[in-house]
């Protein structure tokens, strides 16, 4: 039975605390994906292979640091049902004005995960399907920028107009002749749109940040006229005397698919919503799942998040047999459980995957390897067999 009133004040600092635990973590997120921006500028690409490594890494301390204090400060181990399904209403409200309210979701799910035993891992206690909205959710702080920023050129002033867009991203190194590179984007996008006849809602709309990953740096944007939506993008590389270079203009949902593939590396980002751009992307890449943008964002554990749900979708509406869906079961058991590890990895052109049989007398094994040197992979496996129910009701002990 779901608590008719809000009775423990404990619960209240319960969510408190793992709010403020994401927060922190959100923070330092972001703060290393800003900074790709310097390095990129410095051509310091030792340095952006270790800061996508380390970022990996934040979020499973982070976590780690939240379940320490809760255990410290509160004795979870022994608060009952009741508590826990105050502490997620708690948590509901403290997320009622959050930017990031899905990737704190999951959050809560990883710590209360560590805490509570999988029989209740239902929507009782954690969020297994979201409770708040992330629609139409924009920064609203004083001088934030917004998810994109919107130009209306006319088919004469479209040179002066992609001057301007590349321009506003400041970067802190000179282009070789960004006149040329401009004249060949506007060709380039004059062919592509066939001869076109600029309509009356004509714009280009670019993302706020650019996508750092590897040596490269990515402008990722739309062309509208009309009804028509043209996907495009534009690499910006380092020429040979270290003076940048736009290395190609890309336009189409299948040039960008292949930008955002699986099997490359994650993106560095400097987002303040991130729902609104993985929405913004969506509407260039509607056959790219979700979870997968949020992969390639970085933002893997709400990605598996989000996988996982659909996975829930598909055997609610699955014609299979009772036996294979109980084996399908069986599987998401173990894999809501996985977390990354530094043993995993992949390139930014080829990724290799392999997973091993589960051990038959060791709980937990990273199954996950691959042979690379620019990023870590984000599907890792970790097995872990099944455990009875605490003793003590709703908490169990690691």
């Amino acid at each position: 039975m779901f608590p008719h009133k809000l009775t423990d004040s404990r619960a209240f600092h319960i969510a408190l605390a793992l709010r403020d635990g994401f927060d922190r973590h959100y923070r330092l997120f972001r703060e290393t994906s800003a900074a790709a921006k310097g390095r990129f500028e410095r051509a310091d690409w030792h340095g952006q292979q270790r800061a996508q490594a380390q970022r990996i890494e934040f979020y499973d301390q982070r976590v780690n640091e939240a379940v320490d204090r809760l255990r410290s400060e509160f004795n979870v181990e022994a608060l009952s049902m009741d508590i826990w399904q105050q502490v997620k209403l708690h948590y509901i409200g403290l997320l009622t004005n959050h930017l990031q309210p899905e990737l704190a979701e999951t959050f809560f799910n990883s710590a209360t995960a560590k805490l509570l035993h999988r029989s209740y891992f239902r929507n009782d206690f954690i969020f297994v399907r979201p409770a708040i909205s992330t629609e139409y959710l924009e920064p609203d702080a004083p001088g934030a920028a917004p998810t994109y920023r919107a130009y209306y050129p006319t088919k004469d002033n479209l040179h002066e107009t992609w001057s301007r867009i590349v321009s506003n991203f400041q970067l802190d190194v000179a282009f070789e002749d960004l006149e040329r590179d401009v004249e060949n984007v506007v060709q380039a996008m004059v062919s592509e749109l066939g001869g076109f006849r600029p309509r009356t809602n004509f714009q280009i709309q670019v993302l706020s940040s650019l996508f750092y990953r590897n040596k490269g740096a990515y402008l990722v944007g739309r062309i509208i006229n009309g009804f028509t939506e043209t996907p495009v993008a534009l690499p910006i590389l380092h020429g040979p005397d270290g003076r940048l270079v736009i290395d190609a203009a890309l336009f189409g949902e299948d040039d960008l698919l292949m930008i955002f593939s699986y099997a490359r590396a994650y993106f560095m980002v400097d987002m303040e919503v991130p729902s609104a751009f993985v929405q913004f992307l969506r509407g260039l890449m509607p056959r790219k799942p979700r979870a997968e943008l949020y992969n390639a964002i970085g933002l893997q554990k709400h990605g598996k998040n989000l996988f996982y749900r659909d996975f829930l979708a598909h055997l609610r509406h699955s014609s299979t047999s009772s036996a294979s869906r109980r084996a399908s079961r069986a599987w998401s058991c173990w894999c809501s459980t996985c977390r990354p590890s530094p043993t995993c990895s992949r390139s930014s052109r080829t990724s290799t995957h392999r997973r091993r049989t589960p051990p038959a007398n060791r709980s937990r094994a990273s199954t996950c390897s691959s042979s690379s040197t620019t990023a870590w992979a984000a599907w890792p496996i970790r097995w872990n067999t099944a455990r009875s129910p605490s003793p003590a009701g709703a908490s169990r002990r690691n």
